[in-house]
């Protein structure tokens, strides 16, 4: 697959970050995982016995998950360090790029993506390609980062985090309101629901703290369905639909 300079810069950068990603993740950390469980959670009854595609799968941790009740799961993902963990778990996945699916029009009921699309410049095409590769009345699930989150402002604040040897700022970073995302949606799909992930923790490890831990957890979760979950959260899924 040929890449541009964008592209190129991001494939050297997950692959970078694959020998790593999975620290204080799977089963390590709470926070990662508290994530991880309201993604699933929000698209297990969308994607049961259904095929669904993963875009951006990474190492797949979630796409595992995805597995276990759907009626097929595949990923696609930019870096071949990602695919190689994902392959060794023996699940189904490709390379590809967000905005250049490897896959024919209507190939899935399902296309979800969570944390990827803030790292494609283009939102815009890579929405087109994946409501393309879903059948007419399918749904997508598109995880942004909202610019009105304490997460977004944390960002801004302190420094950047350190990702294998660079940083988190080594790779494009776009933050989208509804307002943008609207902008960008294909004319043949529209929003019909939303959930806000991580709204009040500051820092993933104040979750790893004994008490305040566990009622940081609660409280993102009675959030998260939220108007206050979905305009503040750091990750807003929203769930969409192709007519």
């Amino acid at each position: 697959m040929e890449l541009n300079a964008e592209l190129a810069r991001a494939r050297r950068y997950y692959d970078g970050f694959a020998s790593t990603y999975e620290r204080r993740r799977d089963g390590e950390g709470r926070y990662h995982d508290l994530v991880d469980d309201l993604e699933v959670e929000l698209v297990e009854p969308l994607v049961r016995g259904r095929e669904v595609l993963e875009v951006g799968c990474g190492t797949g941790l979630i796409l595992r998950r995805l597995s276990a009740f759907a009626a097929r799961a595949v990923g696609v993902d930019l870096s071949p360090g990602m695919l190689e963990r994902a392959k060794a778990r023996g699940l189904e996945v490709v390379e590809g790029s967000a905005t250049e699916l490897p896959f024919a029009d209507g190939s899935f009921d399902v296309a979800v993506s969570f944390k990827t699309l803030p790292h494609v410049p283009d939102l815009r095409r890579a929405l087109a390609e994946m409501a393309r590769v879903v059948r007419p009345g399918g749904t997508l699930v598109v995880e942004l980062y909202n610019p009105r989150s304490l997460r977004a402002l944390v960002k801004r604040l302190f420094p950047a985090g350190k990702v294998a040897s660079g940083t988190e700022r080594d790779v494009f970073v776009r933050f989208d309101d509804r307002a943008s995302l609207e902008a960008a949606l294909p004319v043949d799909a529209h929003i019909v629901g939303a959930r806000g992930v991580r709204v009040v923790t500051l820092a993933g490890r104040m979750l790893d703290l004994p008490w305040l831990g566990a009622r940081l957890a609660w409280t993102e979760r009675a959030l998260a369905d939220t108007p206050v979950g979905v305009r503040y959260g750091g990750f807003v899924s929203w769930i969409l639909r192709r007519t």
